[in-house]
Parts: C-alpha cells; structure tokens; sequence
C-alpha cells in the first residue's frame, strides 16, 4: 500500500468525488479525515472506511477549518496530505448570474481551499511525504460548455494558487498539485438538463461521463512517492474533452 501510516484531509468527502477520493487514499493504506458541511452524512461514510472519521467543516469559514484541522490532529497526530476537493456547481447563465452565487461560489471552491491549505501548513511542514491536491476543472483550464461563469473563474483561481503555491511552499518539500475532471458522474451532475448532458456527451472523446474512481486514481497517483518530482502541475483527468 503506497501511502501506509499517512494522514490525510479530504474536504467534500461524505459523497461523490470527495467520498472516492477518500476511500482510494484508505485503500493505499491512509488515515482519512473527511469534512464535510453534512455532519450526519461524513460521520456515516467515515464509519464505513477504515481507520478514517468525518468532521463537520465549513470550508468557507477559516475558523470552521482551524478547529476541525485541531480535531484531526487530535485523532491522527499529524497531517500529510491535504485534498482540497469541496465545491458548489451552480446553474445560472451569464445574464442570471447574482452577486450573492457569485460570492458564495468563490467562498466555498476558492476561499476554501487557501485556507483549508493555510491553516494546515504548520502539519503539513512536518511531514516528509506533504502534498496539497486541489480539486480543480476543465473550466478552469478552457472556461468550460455549459459551465456558470462564476465556477470558472473559481476554478481558473484555483489553478493559479496551485502554480503560486507550489513555487512558495517548495523551499518546505510541499508538493502542491491540481486534478481537473472533465464531467463526472457526481450528485452535482445529476441536476444538468438532459439536453445539456447529451451536449456534453458529444464532446468527449472517449464516449462516456468520467466516474468519481478516476479521479480518486489520479489524486492517489499524486499523493504517492510516484510523483514526488511533480508539483505545480494540472492533470487532466476528461476523456480529451481538453487536451493542452
């Protein structure tokens, strides 16, 4: 197993890609702790992987992040790897977009992954095998088909603090790097219009909706010591929708 005896954070993990993630890196051989804004939801997906609990965390209130960072390090003694993967997909068009869904979009998908990656910084220092992973998106990369402009431009941040940071935090032997899914089989994905599903469908190369287990196989892949001379980088994980 080739991340026996780490511990690690994984923010949205009580259910789709979060919750793949989360049971890949307890495979691999990984304490998880998985936050989640639903206590009752994360309590009972961590009650069924191994070694793991689930913590209630607000990922848009730094104070929520610091006092469940404290509960982890309680239980666990450390932190090693940090998966920055919550995040709100709205709807809205361009025209329709408000400022309230913007603002909250920003605070949950951007916001929360800086400051989940700050407060555990002082973990992550003592750690030999530190690794920040960041849930990021093709609309990040390429703006997106069908995509609000508000998540993209969440996810275009993300990818430039995984750049800036990976630089920063390199001189501590923190590797820092982003998945981007293409469309993936989620609860998020589920409320796109038949239409727009058929839409998309047609711009894959590959014929098929990416699955929460691929993504969770390239963040393990990018938590192992596999890819301890990576960092800063983007990996594409759609089926070509993108290929850069």
């Amino acid at each position: 197993m080739k991340l026996e005896g780490r511990k690690a954070i994984v923010t949205g993990g009580a259910q789709g890609i979060g919750l793949a993630i989360a049971k890949r890196l307890n495979a691999e051989g990984a304490k998880v702790a998985l936050f989640d804004i639903n206590e009752e939801l994360v309590t009972k997906s961590a009650s069924e992987l191994d070694g793991c609990i689930g913590v209630r965390c607000d990922v848009s209130s730094p104070a929520s992040i610091e006092e469940a960072i404290g509960k982890v390090v309680e239980a666990f003694g450390g932190i090693d790897i940090v998966v920055n993967n919550a995040g709100i997909l709205p709807k809205s068009m361009i025209e329709d977009v408000t400022e309230k869904e913007w603002d909250l979009t920003m605070a949950i998908n951007l916001k929360g992954a800086f400051f989940m990656s700050q407060k555990a910084l002082p973990y992550l220092k003592q750690s030999e095998h530190a690794r920040i992973i960041n849930t990021s998106s093709l609309a990040g990369r390429m703006g997106g088909f069908e995509t609000c402009m508000a998540y993209s431009a969440s996810k275009g941040g993300i990818n430039a603090i995984t750049m800036g940071m990976a630089r920063q935090l390199a001189k501590f032997h923190i590797n820092v790097n982003a998945v981007c899914p293409g469309t993936t089989e989620t609860p998020i994905t589920k409320a796109f219009s038949d239409e727009a599903m058929a839409r998309l469908l047609t711009r894959i190369p590959l014929g098929r909706l990416g699955k929460p287990e691929d993504m969770a196989a390239a963040v393990a892949f990018l938590a192992s010591d596999d890819a301890a001379f990576i960092t800063g980088h983007m990996l594409d994980v759609n089926g070509g929708m993108h290929m850069a």
